[in-house]
């Protein structure tokens, strides 16, 4: 029913965006799509070669085909206080308060017996609007492989979530969030912790809001890139195939997993991980949004049966 349900959204979505222009905003369809433009997030290479085999009525022969490895923008991962506050403004209507999920804050309320680093943020994760035109970018550089992602397609929406983003049942009491250096966002030794991954809500002991955005739209990926897990969610995953190796789980701190590209407050051209020591900028209103990037591994298809590969570097076989 939640599928159904958020399959629905990206309909109606799509007829808005169609039959209404687009407003100028700091954040929208526009500015997200020429963002894919980006070598250093793209990373195009060749990893190796693949092995088909081809047959016709007069025998058979073996082709062989180029395998390449890039990133590709599978969603933007929208990380914000105030409920139906999106920063990219074209999908905010996916989001609105609702009984269960009415607003947000720095902390949670304010009284004198929390923790005044206590932050929460809701977490969209939606399809990126970028596919033709990163089809088009990407292709300069050769054969391309195809993303999960798809246009405007909700994955995650927190405020759908409500047991498992403002309560953490039953994350809170998995062993991941109870046990200190387990599935953490920087170092503890180094005395630069950003933060738990679990468990995966949108509350946070943080006093940087940066930081504790960053946490939160790791939490947010960490969810959509896996199935089965206890949110009400969609999987963002494609499955393999011959010629075909898509990206898997994402991993804190780990590019080959996934990477980000900051989209506000400070748009980028370049993308990295969790935790970093580029410039960070805090928005003004706690409103934060990033494109996850994810690598593909392909290769074109030459003949019926695919025979396996050969990598040279950085592949899958």
């Amino acid at each position: 029913m939640a599928a159904l349900r958020l399959l629905a959204l990206r309909r109606s979505l799509l007829a808005c965006l169609l039959g209404f222009p687009a407003a100028s905003m700091a954040l929208n369809s526009v500015n997200i799509t020429t963002s894919t433009a980006s070598p250093d997030c793209l990373n195009y290479r060749v990893v190796g070669i693949c092995y088909w085999l081809f047959c016709t009525p007069f025998g058979c022969k073996v082709r062989t085909t180029t395998k390449v490895r890039h990133y590709i923008p599978d969603a933007v991962v929208s990380s914000y206080t105030n409920t139906g506050g999106n920063p990219w403004r074209d999908v905010s209507a996916l989001s609105p308060r609702n009984e269960t999920a009415q607003s947000g804050a720095n902390n949670s309320a304010g009284n004198s017996h929390e923790s005044p680093a206590l932050r929460f943020k809701n977490a969209d994760v939606v399809g990126h609007p970028g596919g033709l035109a990163f089809s088009r970018f990407a292709g300069r550089s050769g054969y391309t492989c195809a993303g999960a992602g798809k246009a405007f397609m909700p994955y995650l929406l927190s405020t759908l979530d409500t047991l498992a983003w403002r309560y953490g049942i039953p994350e809170a009491v998995y062993p991941e969030s109870l046990t200190p250096g387990v599935r953490e966002v920087g170092s503890r030794a180094a005395s630069d912790l950003w933060g738990n991954v679990y468990p995966r809500s949108g509350f946070l002991q943080q006093t940087d809001d940066y930081k504790a955005a960053a946490v939160i739209a790791q939490r947010a990926g960490d969810i959509v890139t896996r199935r089965g897990q206890v949110h009400v969610y969609q999987p963002l995953l494609a499955n393999k195939r011959d010629g075909y190796w898509p990206a898997g789980e994402l991993k804190e701190a780990d590019p080959s997993t996934g990477k980000w590209q900051e989209l506000t407050p400070l748009p980028s051209s370049t993308c990295a991980v969790f935790p970093h020591h580029g410039k960070r900028e805090q928005a003004k209103q706690g409103d934060f949004a990033w494109a996850l990037w994810r690598p593909y591994s392909c290769c074109k298809r030459a003949g019926q049966t695919f025979l396996g590969s050969v990598d040279t570097e950085g592949g899958e076989r």
